[in-house]
């Protein structure tokens, strides 16, 4: 025992002194500096071309201090970039700005503000920034919406929802419903919900806020040709929700061929979305399916004399699977492979756990194998 304390303290001294490093600085020679990384580091999520598009991965519900959120749109940015994502959207709330007193008076009376100090942050960074506002109303008759793609959201505001909605869509914005079971005890259609879907005016819903998921939302999504989504409704840092805990943050996957402003549009009205959050995509079974396949290699290792094959799936992507051959579900880690033995002529056939594409239900998937 006391052999191996000594090898876990030398270890523990070894691991210290080599992270020691320093400099001597330019300016005064009497200053060392202790060497580090100039920024943080981007974490790069990998994940496959799907049916020949891109996957983006945005957040399409963010706040800062232009509205009720703790921190500027440069660190939304910054944030994102470390984190990440591609895109980001500015959907400050149009009618609730408590930081406002604080605020200049020209920020005050300019709702575009927030979007132009995410452009401008943007720029070195390489994150498409979608202009946008939410319009925000009581939770339990109305709810809240984000209008995305606006051209000036101080036109955006009326006394009527509805209206606020019609006036962003003159515009040319598409809207999307936002965590529509927040402070309810059920997603049962509200009147309100009910009015303004029929009239059209809504083009994609949150499936997934933070940590809240409404599976019955994906039965509504698929009835209305909703797009889904998984956003962080970002107030304060995302590394307290997500990062600190060792999560990827909640984001939609935008399946489009670049991340321009017009391509990404499309690709929503298209509703070529999945919702991930802690693990869990969410989205149509096809789409579900198609990114399954783009993400799982499959490998023949070996053909025994009687013709069965032992097959490697490797998960060649930064979302863990959890796949049910029928009883005993396994988990296959980002980057990691596990076999399978099938018969001759025989496909492997699962579904995976934890991918939703209804309210109960799972992906079933074939993976050919050749």
């Amino acid at each position: 025992m006391k052999k191996l304390i000594v090898t876990i303290l030398g270890l523990a001294f070894a691991v210290s002194a080599s992270a020691q490093f320093y400099y001597q600085d330019s300016h005064n020679v009497d200053m060392l500096r202790h060497a580090r990384q100039t920024a943080a580091e981007r974490v790069e999520i990998i994940l496959p071309q799907v049916n020949g598009y891109n996957v983006y991965k945005a957040d399409l519900h963010l706040h800062t201090v232009f509205s009720d959120g703790s921190v500027t749109p440069g660190f939304r940015v910054r944030e994102a970039w470390n984190d990440g994502l591609d895109i980001v959207a500015s959907t400050e709330h149009v009618e609730y700005r408590p930081h406002e007193g604080y605020m200049s008076e020209d920020v005050k009376t300019d709702l575009n503000y927030s979007v132009k100090r995410y452009q401008a942050a943007s720029a070195g960074y390489g994150i498409t920034v979608i202009p946008g506002a939410e319009i925000t109303r009581d939770p339990l008759t109305v709810g809240h919406y984000n209008a995305l793609f606006t051209v000036d959201n101080n036109t955006v505001y009326d006394d009527d929802p509805a209206q606020s909605m019609r006036n962003a869509r003159a515009q040319g914005a598409i809207i999307m419903q936002n965590h529509p079971g927040w402070r309810r005890s059920d997603v049962t259609m509200m009147e309100f919900e009910t009015k303004v879907y029929g009239e059209g005016l809504i083009d994609g819903i949150e499936i997934m806020n933070g940590t809240e998921f409404y599976p019955k939302a994906i039965e509504r999504a698929k009835e209305n040709g909703f797009f889904m989504s998984a956003n962080t409704d970002a107030h304060s840092s995302t590394s307290e929700t997500y990062g600190l805990n060792g999560s990827f943050r909640n984001m939609t996957l935008i399946l489009a061929h670049d991340k321009s402003l017009e391509s990404l549009k499309e690709a929503l009205l298209a509703h070529r979305t999945l919702a991930y959050a802690f693990g869990t995509l969410a989205g149509e079974e096809q789409l579900l399916k198609d990114f399954f396949k783009a993400a799982m290699a499959v490998k023949v290792l070996n053909v025994d004399s009687k013709g069965r094959k032992t097959v490697a799936l490797t998960n060649m992507t930064s979302f863990p699977y959890i796949l049910d051959f029928g009883g005993n579900p396994v988990i296959v880690n980002p980057f990691c492979s596990i076999r399978r033995t099938v018969g001759p002529d025989e496909d492997i056939k699962l579904t995976v756990a934890n991918m939703w594409c209804g309210e109960d239900a799972h992906p079933e998937v074939v993976l050919d194998v050749e």
